[in-house]
This record gives structure tokens, C-alpha cells and sequence, in this order.
């Protein structure tokens, strides 16, 4: 009887460690299974606006909670990815191999630029940049999943567009890396400042769309296609305005827009049912919180209606893009 009560203790003694042990496990486990996306956006202010990467950095994250979408911007206001590889951008697409002597030619010729112009303040930003860089190229190595290519009107010329020309160039440093080229497509031209009473002619931003479609393909890059998504929403919603009055950037609706078109592109899933309704730019001026270009509040919280809209006609517009890009070549 002794030894049977001793043999039930033992066993007690040991099924309690064990759920001790499997319980302090659990976590390991879980920081285990967590999933990391280094992802790098170059652009301009298209880019910027709204703070949009991390906007999508929420939205990968809200979708799958155990993913970590670390973000990362290489920004200039008003440049093209012409101008991106002038100023040493590629440096950065580069950076988990870049060397330190490739590092310092790059801050050479920039000290150059800069001499010759003094003007060039993007010349300026970009050598401050890359001094920053280089004292602290080792903490900041890193390779790539993911890499967004902003296009802005260096893709209104077809085929022969500047970002037809430099996204290749971007795309073969990416690849060198094993990382995923994304294309964000903007649309500056085709956004509407006010409600619409029918929607824009289709036609031009059908043979847009296939450009970057055909581009696409070629170089093998995802795409994010804000010129069908927005005719897709001026279609079904032409109640909702997609730039601001006073000047061409996107507005806060379209921010949001884009930011749903990235997440349904990057994984192949409607963004319906997310749970982020706003957008909050956190520009300051003069030391105060910015107003956006019309005199509004920068941040918005969308109703849950507009919230569902857009999440609805994201993942629509970019099946129509899809479908478009699948006819090319048929």
C-alpha cells in the first residue's frame, strides 16, 4: 500500500514539473513561431503620406498577429526612382552586403554633387543620409523580403518611362538578395479632388495599367495598381474624393485605399474584415500638430461603412488589375 501511495506521489510530483516546464516553454514556442517581413519603401512623398508603411505594417500584422513587418523608408519628396539611384539609394536595396569602401565612394560623389550645387537639396538630404549610414552600417545590415519600388509620373510615358527603365535596374539588386519586388503604382493624374457624377475615362488608365502589368511580368514584381483601384472606387463610389483640393497629394481616403490595395497585393487576401479604420499622418509644424493640405485634421477615423467599402473595393480593383495582367501576352 506504502509503495502504491509512494508510486501515485512520484507520479504527481513528476506530471506537475512537466506542465511547469511545458508551461515556461510555451512562450519560446511562441517567439519561435513568430514570423519577420524586412520590408523597404522607396518613394517620395506618396510614400509618406498618411506615415503609409506604417499603416501597412498594422494591417499585416492585424491580419496575422504572429507576423512582425518591420519597416523601413528611404524618402525624398518629389523623386522618382531615377533620382532615388542617383542620390545612392541603391546602396540601401544593397545593405545586408554593401561594403564600407562602396559606402564612402557613394558619400564622395555626393560631397561632389553638392560642391558643384549647393542648391541641390536633395543632394544635401541624401549625403547626411548616407553619413548617418555609414557610421552605422553594421547595426543596420539586413536583407530584404520585401522591396517597394513608388512609382510618380516617371510612368505616364508607356514604355519608354523612366520607372520602366530604373524599376529593372532595382529589381536585379533585389533579386541578387532573394527578396520580392513590389510596384506602387500612384496615380496622381486620375485622382479626383471632388465627388464625381460619373467616373473617369477608363481608357487611360487601362493602357497605364497594362504597362505596368507588362512590366511586371518581366521582371517578375508584385503589384500594387492604385490607378485601377482608384477607377474602381470612382466607379462604385464616386461619393468619396481621393486628393485633396489645394494640391494633388492623395487625401486621407486614399491612404487608407492604398494602404488596403498593399495588403490584399503582398498576401493574396482581402483586406475585408480588418480591423485598422484610421489614418494618422503625425507631421508637425513649428513644433504643432500639421494640418493637411485643405485645413483639416490629419488623422481620420473611418465609419464602419467607408471602412468596409474600401477594404471591399481594394481587393476588387486588384483583381481587375489581375485579370488585365493575366489577358497580356494571351
Amino acid at each position: 500500500m506504502q509503495k502504491t501511495l509512494l508510486s501515485m506521489a512520484t507520479m504527481l510530483i513528476a506530471t506537475t514539473l512537466m506542465c511547469s516546464v511545458s508551461l515556461a516553454a510555451e512562450p519560446s514556442r511562441q517567439a519561435a513561431r513568430q514570423k519577420k517581413l524586412n520590408v523597404l519603401f522607396i518613394g517620395n512623398s506618396f510614400t509618406a503620406c498618411h506615415n503609409l508603411a506604417q499603416v501597412v505594417k498594422a494591417m499585416a500584422e492585424a491580419g496575422d498577429p504572429s507576423l512582425c513587418f518591420d519597416v523601413t523608408t528611404v524618402i525624398y519628396g518629389g523623386r522618382r526612382l531615377v533620382d532615388h539611384w542617383r542620390l545612392g539609394t541603391p546602396n540601401f536595396v544593397r545593405i545586408a552586403e554593401l561594403t564600407a569602401a562602396e559606402e564612402q565612394a557613394t558619400i564622395k560623389s555626393l560631397e561632389e554633387m553638392v560642391a558643384k550645387d549647393p542648391k541641390d537639396k536633395y543632394a544635401v538630404a541624401a549625403l547626411a543620409r548616407h553619413r548617418s549610414l555609414s557610421k552605422s552600417l553594421e547595426s543596420m545590415r539586413k536583407k530584404w523580403d520585401i522591396v517597394v519600388l513608388q512609382s510618380y509620373r516617371d510612368d505616364l510615358a508607356g514604355e519608354k518611362s523612366l520607372y520602366v527603365e530604373y524599376a529593372p535596374k532595382y529589381a536585379e539588386l533585389i533579386k541578387a538578395q532573394g527578396g520580392r519586388v513590389v510596384l506602387y503604382e500612384t496615380t496622381p493624374t486620375t485622382q479626383n479632388s471632388k465627388p464625381l457624377t460619373s467616373p473617369p475615362d477608363s481608357a487611360v488608365v487601362t493602357a497605364k495599367a497594362k504597362v505596368i502589368a507588362s512590366l511586371a511580368k518581366r521582371i517578375d514584381a508584385t503589384v500594387v495598381p492604385m490607378s485601377m483601384v482608384a477607377l474602381r472606387c470612382q466607379t462604385v463610389r464616386p461619393d468619396l474624393a481621393l486628393r485633396y483640393v489645394s494640391d494633388g497629394h492623395l487625401n486621407q481616403t486614399m491612404g487608407y485605399l492604398t494602404a488596403c490595395t498593399f495588403y490584399a497585393a503582398l498576401f493574396n487576401r482581402s483586406p475585408e474584415g480588418l480591423p485598422i479604420d484610421t489614418v494618422n499622418d503625425n507631421r508637425t509644424k513649428d513644433g504643432k500638430p500639421a494640418q493637411d493640405p485643405d485645413g483639416g485634421p490629419l488623422k481620420r477615423t473611418f465609419p464602419a461603412k467607408d471602412r468596409a467599402d474600401l477594404q471591399r473595393i481594394a481587393w476588387e480593383g486588384l483583381k481587375q488589375f489581375q485579370q488585365l495582367a493575366a489577358s497580356i501576352g494571351q
